[in-house]
């Protein structure tokens, strides 16, 4: 939260409301949301407007997870005019972000309705910001890949090109991880496919497979390993790669492509 404060107000400060705006002025405003949208960073938008000035109050009028049309009012602030200016764009970047990501994961989630895939995401976040991008992502009604480098195994094809086989890969990572972290192994191509399964993964990801390959992925796993499919997902072909049969659809589309949602204060005096 600092960080993102001083690169807004830098070291000289809000110069235009300082010029404008007496110090005792207090005001009030509306949060809108200027197009529809699921809600998402409601207490990141208060924590915002607080870390500026603890007098500032804000009141939610929905919650996050809502679905609010255009020109719904999302919360009222109050409080020192100053500081509700200073911390505007700050606290309305943050909300239209993550109301943008769980509004992308809605949709997607939406589309895939009866198939029964999950929609995932992944680590391709914005840095700094993975926990609340993350918990968009489950406001919008997906899942969450792992965290980090830290709580899942994922054997990508960098690590295969300096060790070798994808299922020696899951044997080593069992081995080196005491089995008490999940372990999930990519893989791209058909014939490494009953290898991998009998190996013993939690996951298989078929990276970047075609639909038919998804399908005979599907079929000669028969359920024994759960499979995710990933790589060029997007709302245009979500709904033909669930009716694959996978379980689980990962897509970096919803944190690092995700319309933002068009949030605005619109202020009075008090």
């Amino acid at each position: 939260m600092e960080q993102a404060f001083s690169e807004d107000l830098g070291t000289a400060g809000d110069l235009t409301t300082n010029a404008l705006v007496d110090e005792w002025r207090t005001a009030t405003g509306v949060v809108v949301f200027k197009s529809a949208g699921r809600v998402a960073g409601l207490a990141l938008a208060e924590a915002a407007f607080r870390f500026r000035d603890r007098r500032v109050r804000f009141e939610p009028k929905t919650s996050d997870g809502a679905d609010l049309d255009e020109g719904a009012e999302a919360a009222v602030v109050s409080g020192p005019a100053r500081s509700i200016l200073a911390a505007e764009r700050v606290a309305l970047n943050f909300l239209g972000r993550m109301s943008g990501i769980a509004t992308a994961t809605r949709e997607l989630v939406r589309v895939v309705a009866g198939t029964g895939a999950r929609i995932s995401d992944t680590r391709k976040t914005t840095p700094g910001m993975r926990a609340w991008e993350k918990d968009a992502v489950r406001v919008g009604g997906g899942v969450n890949h792992r965290m980090g480098l830290w709580d899942a195994v994922l054997i990508k094809d960098n690590h295969l090109a300096l060790v070798g086989s994808p299922a020696g890969a899951v044997r080593m990572a069992r081995d080196g991880t005491g089995g008490e972290v999940p372990v999930i192994v990519e893989v791209s191509a058909l014939a490494e496919l009953d290898e991998v399964a009998a190996a013993g993964p939690d996951v298989i990801l078929l990276d970047n497979m075609t639909l038919g390959q998804m399908s005979e992925a599907v079929r000669r796993v028969g359920g024994r390993v759960t499979l995710e499919a990933s790589g060029g997902v997007s709302p245009a072909n979500v709904r033909r790669v669930a009716e694959t049969g996978v379980d689980i659809i990962s897509t970096g589309w919803v944190t690092h492509s995700a319309p933002v949602v068009d949030v605005s204060l619109r202020l009075s005096g008090a």
